[in-house]
């Protein structure tokens, strides 16, 4: 979902790198821009000077398109390591194919490590069987679960090994990467333990999916924890880097490089506060699934069923939120979930 800009988000950037072209951000950090198979059809990629080699952070979707432009980037860098924020296929994707090509092996949170896995393997609530029978059970339609169940485990396309072993990233963790200290922040919401590095020294954040410069990110409830509050733990994880100073350089995963992080945390609050009031005043008068309520949250069609995964999931989320806040009562008859104000 859009949010909107603020006067106060500065670009030191006009345009985003071409694939595998590296482009100096700050010192010793490097942007690589890597296509998506999306209507969001991009995600960054960072490179931080690490000794005589390179840290990756974050690994593309796998794609032959990226793996040609990472063998662009990689023609005078040697990897030494990949550190990847959390476990969706635009991060984690080509982990494994790099481990393979360079030797760099896996850092992340273990959290996004053992759900990778269990997406991969289809295990218990995070399989698409899972998937299609809570979407169901929110409202979504024959055509529309139809369209999921034929799309399959997309995951594995986008992921399609992960490496055997990894380093164990914590919260607070401060990593030592070439001459620089950089601490490892956890936020919520988006994903289990998605990890953002922070270097004081520099004055630079690379905030992956936490913090995006003119997007929201996609916050979802997934099958496994049906009852659960991902928008109200992105919101207090988002108000964490309100701590950071006001000029920080905000390095995120998709769109450009960006000064502002309070301002856009302050943006984010009010996008969300307006959504949730739409859903209160859509379910005023009678109670309402999910589904009913895309046309609420979204001003657009969806055209295919990974949106559509995306808007429910987010619809969901921000319906349980309402529903701790006290602001709407959730209802279950005949297998079909409902909330009313």
């Amino acid at each position: 979902m859009s949010a909107p800009l603020n006067t106060s988000i500065i670009y030191p950037h006009d345009t985003s790198p071409a694939p595998g072209v590296a482009v100096p951000v700050a010192p010793g950090i490097e942007w690589l821009c890597m296509p998506l198979p999306f209507a969001l059809n991009h995600v960054n990629l960072w490179l931080l000077a690490d000794g005589e080699a390179w840290a990756a952070v974050d690994t593309g979707f796998a794609l032959d398109p990226v793996k040609a432009a990472w063998k662009s980037a990689l023609a005078t860098r040697r990897l030494s390591r990949c550190i990847v924020t959390h476990c969706h296929p635009d991060h984690l994707g080509l982990a494994a194919w790099l481990e393979q090509e360079t030797g760099a092996g896996l850092w992340m949170a273990q959290g996004e490590y053992l759900v990778a896995q269990m997406i991969a393997e289809q295990i218990a609530g995070y399989s698409v069987a899972a998937m299609v029978g809570f979407f169901r059970r929110h409202g979504l339609d024959p055509a529309r679960i139809d369209g999921l169940i034929a799309r399959g485990n997309a995951y594995k396309r986008g992921v399609p090994a992960i490496p055997a072993t990894f380093q164990r990233l914590f919260d607070d963790q401060v990593l030592r990467i070439g001459g620089h200290d950089w601490r490892a922040i956890v936020g919520h919401g988006h994903s289990p333990e998605h990890m953002s590095l922070y270097c004081a020294e520099l004055g630079v954040l690379i905030s992956g999916d936490m913090l995006l410069p003119r997007i929201s990110t996609n916050i979802s409830v997934m099958a496994s924890n049906p009852q659960s509050d991902p928008l109200g733990l992105f919101l207090a994880s988002i108000d964490g880097f309100r701590a950071l100073p006001v000029d920080t350089l905000v390095l995120p995963s998709h769109g450009r490089p960006f000064r502002g992080l309070h301002a856009r945390v302050e943006q984010l609050h009010a996008h969300h506060a307006e959504r949730c009031k739409l859903l209160l005043d859509a379910c005023r008068n009678k109670p309402k699934s999910a589904a009913d309520l895309l046309g609420v949250l979204f001003d657009r069609e969806l055209p295919d069923p990974h949106q559509t995964m995306f808007a429910m999931g987010e619809a969901i989320a921000h319906l349980n939120y309402l529903e701790h806040a006290g602001k709407l009562r959730r209802a279950e008859e005949s297998g079909l979930i409902r909330y009313t104000s």
